[in-house]
């Protein structure tokens, strides 16, 4: 009889006991505000950031309300504004063109490989047509950001790094969001911790934090911040960068700061989920698996694969098939469904044709993996997979 997998693709685990404790204890304080404390309080948020830019080794961290919004502080602080072209990948989802055409900004799209990152052959020859790349590191895959940064350095484009799948990962040691001007995650239900909404922003440039707090709505308030530059930073800026509000409340701060101190736990247990999966879906005729460099250190909270062989209907019937027996895949290769739009359906953005982009899209699948599975789970799902597939 065939397997049939009953467990939910989109349940989020439980938040850990710390956490439900730092709610209660700012649910009681009743002070949610960043900046509503009393003296020798030190509010969550401050705590956060100090911790965030502790654990990567950045000089600055902002939290914000959310990873689009941190992406797009970080656009605006490097001075991106209506009319200009943000070079940025394909292969991500529609918060990154969303937050360059929010500026008036127009995207430039760089191709991605089989493997499931920018092709850094495409960005070497569109370098000359902007001076910033937003790079998504999109679904946890890291491209060979020595190489990366070469090429961008010499061609004086500035990085800002999309984090939002790799909290907890790096590149030859070297964590995600430290090898461009500024780095942003997402802290949503999805992401690797977890508040609902929420982001971070990290830098080690002075001039980009001072503005981007100010922009996150500090009323002047910034000698509040201490993961932030001196006050000098802000002495002239504070006359002309406008407030955008979108600051991070205490009660977000204080659910993830017990998940942050727990983060590379979660991330092992989000790589053997990974693991057991990839390694029930190898070898299977038809089906490739992005390579994963030994120079990559993965938190792996999803997995991809993709289909080349099979033509749009029998990946649709794959899909369905799945589906009937209780495995969740995504495919980016249909109809603009939840996230699984691909860069050729934001017609606000416009973008040439990328044939070899288009084909690795059109046959790619991409699957959750909460933490409430286990690689018993893996193992089933893998197994459902590899059936489907070969049919």
């Amino acid at each position: 009889m065939d397997d049939i997998f009953e467990g939910s693709f989109t349940e989020p685990e439980p938040l850990p006991e710390a956490a439900r404790e730092a709610a209660m204890a700012v649910l009681g304080r009743g002070r949610l505000h960043r900046y509503t404390t009393v003296q020798g309080e030190r509010a969550e948020t401050v705590l956060l950031e100090e911790d965030f830019a502790a654990r990567v080794g950045a000089r600055y961290c902002l939290a914000v309300a959310s990873g689009g919004y941190a992406i797009g502080a970080a656009l605006r602080a490097c001075g991106v504004g209506p009319g200009e072209r943000v070079l940025t990948n394909a292969f991500t989802l529609a918060p990154v063109p969303g937050a360059i055409a929010a500026l008036g900004a127009v995207p430039v799209y760089v191709g991605v490989t089989r493997d499931l990152v920018i092709d850094l052959d495409d960005l070497e020859a569109k370098l000359d047509r902007a001076s910033v790349l937003l790079l998504s590191h999109m679904r946890g895959h890291i491209c060979d950001m020595t190489r990366l940064m070469a090429l961008c350095d010499a061609a004086g484009v500035r990085v800002i790094e999309d984090c939002a799948h790799t909290m907890g990962a790096d590149w030859d040691g070297v964590p995600t969001g430290r090898w461009g001007a500024a780095g942003c995650f997402s802290t949503q239900t999805y992401k690797h911790v977890n508040s609902g909404e929420g982001g971070l922003l990290i830098t080690d440039d002075a001039d980009l934090a001072a503005r981007a707090i100010l922009l996150s709505g500090s009323y002047m308030l910034y000698d509040r911040h201490t993961a932030a530059p001196p006050a000098e930073a802000f002495a002239d800026l504070r006359f002309e960068v406008p407030n955008v509000s979108g600051r991070m409340d205490n009660l977000r701060a204080a659910i993830l700061r017990p998940q942050l101190a727990d983060l590379d736990v979660a991330a092992r247990r989000w790589n053997a989920l990974h693991d057991a999966v990839a390694a029930g879906l190898a070898e299977v005729p038809g089906l490739y698996l992005p390579r994963r460099p030994a120079r990559e250190g993965y938190v792996a909270s999803s997995i991809q694969f993709l289909l080349p062989d099979h033509g749009p209907a029998r990946i649709a019937d794959v899909v369905a098939r799945c589906a009937a027996r209780g495995v969740a895949l995504k495919w980016f290769g249909g109809d603009p469904a939840g996230y699984t739009a691909r860069y050729d359906h934001w017609r606000y953005a416009r973008a040439e044709p990328m044939p070899a982009t288009d084909a690795t899209l059109a046959c790619l699948l991409d699957m959750r993996l909460p933490l409430r599975f286990d690689t018993d789970d893996c193992a089933t799902i893998a197994r459902i997979i590899r059936q489907e597939a070969a049919r």
